[in-house]
């Protein structure tokens, strides 16, 4: 069976048909949904790209990779997905996005070099490269954001879109008579992009997945990583104008939300993105844009599938389907996906199984606490593998994809969130090594710690699904928050450095330690046991 490990960039939980929305309409993920199960309260391990997808990636909390905030290098020799994979004799590709920063401190230390194949996949995050674009080629005075080759750039130039990075001049921006139309301002969001739409980088990325299908050879594993509808909020004709005002689901925010506000979220509210998106008038312009994205997006998983179907591919190859983080999109006067609230921290995900074990849980939905590391061990489980759970975090979700009881449900999720780089830690005088946010969630509670001294937030979710009301210093529900810090704690204390060994591998040792030689604490041979006498009493061997 060969797996296809589809992931968008910051798209919305709630953004799908079959999620409740009720404008947008996404059929082809709706019907992989259908084929699969699709689960309803997956938590990201991070709502900032870098650091969700390098936990994506290992299947390890932030806190153990360490890299915990965008281009923050993933350390040399941390094992990935394509590690485990690849023990598993299962190819592991790359098509699209990761924005992984490789560790070259390290490997100079090591003298990997960067063309050989151990470099390449240390700076790939494991992966084999089929086509690697980040899809940020934003060009300021000092030079380009991403600094790596543009495969999307050269796609462009071949296709006849002229200048030094039409990623910027075409595909996200749009024309005001002779001059360009930035989709760096969001009130540009409404007008088309300057380029066919069958260039443009959706539909591009998804013919990079149908090009490599078409010259595999199983079995593999595909990660195909979307670079929208993360922004810049524009898209080309006819998806600008599929939707409007009219189509926008009510905002979820109260004023009491900004009424004595607990001082992190003060913070990121009073910051440009959060006074942006608070405005009815950006909501109303990029909202539309950002379902034409998904929009869309859902066309090209038809594609995908069309393809599946035709080449017979369909009943052999997994699919799962998911996002790194979501978007605020206002709610909680917020942009972005910088906090914890369900629109940042929750993400889509289903799971389609093709083998006839799934067939009792085709077209369920599953409420139960998962994480977006639960991905990695699934995928390496769902390939044939054991899970090392000495290294990755995650659980398999095969037990849910096939109606089985998990051995170990999940009785809590956890995200990270390292602000030290964002200009929030500036404005609370916040040591960067305070800089340090934890959402600790149930189904019924939700706490959110930030180092520093800083008081914690805390939502009654059964009571207030909204989250808009703050308990987090209402003396009456100190009860729930130590509650919640215990599970804190807990994971806190957990073994995730360890990863050299295993428990199995020490029980081995600990249960056969007499095979090294080496006794201690034993007086006499009585001490032992008879099989293991002759190891240490015997007749002195004659002299050479």
């Amino acid at each position: 069976m060969n797996i296809l490990y589809i992931m968008f960039d910051q798209l919305r939980f709630d953004y799908l048909s079959c999620a409740g929305h009720k404008t947008l309409k996404t059929p082809h993920m709706d019907r992989i949904a259908q084929m699969g199960v699709r689960f309803t309260n997956c938590y990201t391990q991070s709502p900032v790209c870098g650091a969700a997808r390098m936990s994506a990636y290992t299947g390890r909390y932030v806190s153990s990779h360490g890299a915990q905030w965008n281009g923050h290098p993933l350390r040399v020799g941390e094992p990935t997905l394509g590690d485990h994979l690849r023990d598993n004799d299962v190819g592991c590709w790359l098509i699209g996005k990761t924005h992984m920063k490789a560790d070259a401190k390290g490997m100079a230390r090591l003298g990997l070099a960067p063309d050989s194949i151990i470099g390449a996949r240390q700076a790939e995050c494991g992966f084999d490269v089929w086509c690697r674009d980040d899809g940020l080629w934003a060009q300021g005075p000092d030079g380009f954001y991403d600094t790596k080759r543009s495969p999307y750039n050269e796609y462009l130039k071949s296709k006849g879109y002229t200048g030094e990075n039409p990623w910027a001049d075409f595909a996200n921006a749009a024309t005001n008579g002779a001059n360009i139309a930035s989709g760096w301002f969001m009130s540009n969001a409404n007008k088309p992009a300057n380029i066919y739409e069958d260039d443009s980088e959706t539909p591009w990325l998804t013919s990079q997945a149908i090009d490599f299908m078409e010259q595999a050879k199983g079995p593999w594993c595909a990660h195909v990583s979307y670079i929208k509808p993360h922004w810049p909020y524009i898209v080309p004709a006819p998806y600008h104008d599929m939707y409007s005002v009219d189509d926008i689901q009510p905002v979820v925010r109260s004023k009491a939300e900004q009424n004595d506000p607990n001082l992190i979220f003060g913070a990121f509210m009073d910051g440009r993105i959060g006074r942006a998106f608070a405005r009815d008038d950006v909501r109303e312009t990029v909202i539309p844009a950002y379902m034409g994205l998904i929009k869309q997006c859902d066309d090209q998983m038809g594609r995908l599938l069309k393809y599946l179907e035709d080449s017979g591919q369909l009943d052999s190859t997994m699919i799962i389907l998911t996002s790194d983080h979501g978007d605020y999109l206002g709610d909680h006067w917020m942009g972005e996906k910088d906090l914890f609230h369900a629109p940042s921290v929750k993400v889509p995900l289903i799971v389609y199984d093709p083998r006839e074990t799934a067939n009792p849980t085709r077209g369920r939905t599953c409420d139960a606490l998962v994480e977006s590391i639960d991905v990695t061990a699934t995928i390496i489980a769902a390939s044939g593998g054991v899970v090392p759970d000495h290294i990755v975090e995650g659980r398999s979700l095969m037990p849910y994809v096939e109606g089985r009881e998990p051995d170990t449900p999940r009785a809590f999720v956890i995200s990270e969130y390292d602000y030290s780089l964002h200009p929030v830690c500036s404005a609370l005088g916040t040591p960067p090594r305070d800089a340090r946010l934890f959402m600790v969630a149930t189904h019924d509670w939700k706490l959110i710690h930030a180092e520093g001294g800083f008081p914690p937030m805390l939502f009654d979710l059964k009571n207030d699904p909204d989250e808009l009301q703050d308990l987090g210093r209402d003396p009456d529900y100190a009860r729930q928050r130590a509650a919640l810090y215990e599970h804190l704690h807990s994971w806190g204390l957990r073994m995730s450095q360890r990863i050299t060994i295993s428990d199995s591998d020490i029980i081995h040792r600990r249960e056969n330690g007499a095979a090294t030689g080496v006794v201690l604490g034993v007086f006499d041979e009585g001490d032992i046991s008879p099989h293991q006498v002759s190891s240490y009493v015997g007749k002195v061997p004659p002299r050479a």
